[in-house]
């Protein structure tokens, strides 16, 4: 069966069981691409025009529109089902085991430490030999969408987030149930889990001190100035898209230079975070990616697997 058809009867099972599906690319996004340019309406309109092309917002049980979205994405290869939809109101518990990671350990310290039972539910295993688990919460249930908050392992899908539906083909190969669990089962989430899925406020983080940033700048010598000069203006200069790979690259430029101790990691820190946000990059989407870039350069980032 090719991977298209796979996908497409996969998905049409999937909404007998009243799961909410939209066809995926490869590269687990969604196959059909936005109607809008790059901008506000994009963001907004979460499927209000009636065209195709807002993601997970596209999701439905109706056969008709599946068919109709799959006819407009034949390289789809893959099925995602949204989260938090009824009747399941589904919660998605992705257990990474890769990269140092093993989430499978951390949700049972999890249950533990917090007294409750990890269900038997509806398991899928990913090709890199994680774990994701379908959980029913109550319809009243909120909480975010989150990546290594829960746990480290733990990334959490619930509404406006999706899974990878089992039958899809990823880069990395073939989702599907997990041996030995019956995929008809979706078990209620433990009580006690439920708190735990909204994690606390990261700590506020003082805006920049734009004229300690100057004077810290200031004192370093000419070569290290010119080059927090020229980086920082580079990525001030970069429009939308690629601000995020142009801050990335701006920080692994500086990264270089951390291993000899000519430049302070704090200070390039905050002026590539001055220059990042101001192209309209989130604060956190910011530190994120400076992070990574200055270990990029300095040698010290993790491939993943």
């Amino acid at each position: 069966m090719a991977d298209w058809d796979r996908a497409y009867s996969a998905a049409h099972f999937a909404a007998e069981r009243g799961l909410h599906v939209f066809p995926l690319a490869r590269s687990k996004k969604p196959a059909i691409p936005s109607p809008h340019p790059p901008g506000p309406a994009r963001d907004q309109c979460r499927a209000a025009c009636g065209r195709f092309g807002h993601g997970v917002h596209d999701a439905t049980t109706d056969h008709d529109q599946i068919d109709a979205m799959f006819q407009a994405a034949r390289w789809a290869t893959g099925y995602g089902i949204a989260c938090g939809r009824a009747p399941h109101h589904l919660i998605g518990l992705d257990l990474d085991r890769k990269n140092g990671l093993d989430g499978v350990a951390d949700l049972n310290r999890l249950a533990t430490e917090h007294g409750f039972t990890i269900p038997v539910t509806a398991t899928v295993a990913t090709p890199t030999g994680g774990l994701h688990l379908w959980l029913a919460a109550p319809p009243d249930a909120v909480f975010p969408n989150s990546a290594g908050k829960v746990a480290p392992g733990i990334d959490v899908r619930g509404p406006a987030g999706y899974l990878v539906g089992p039958g899809s083909l990823g880069q990395a190969g073939r989702y599907g149930f997990a041996p030995g669990i019956d995929p008809a089962v979706i078990a209620a989430c433990p009580p006690e889990l439920l708190p735990l899925l909204t994690p606390p406020p990261a700590p506020a983080t003082p805006v920049v001190d734009m004229a300690g940033l100057r004077e810290r700048i200031h004192k370093q010598d000419a070569y290290v100035q010119a080059a927090l000069d020229r980086e920082a203006a580079t990525v001030r200069a970069q429009q939308y898209p690629g601000r995020a790979k142009r801050l990335f690259a701006s920080a692994a430029a500086l990264g270089r230079h951390l291993p000899t101790g000519v430049l302070d990691e704090a200070l390039a820190f905050d002026t590539l975070l001055d220059a990042g946000m101001a192209t309209g990059l989130s604060r956190t989407e910011c530190e994120h990616t400076i992070r990574r870039g200055l270990a990029r350069g300095a040698g010290t980032l993790r491939p993943a697997a």
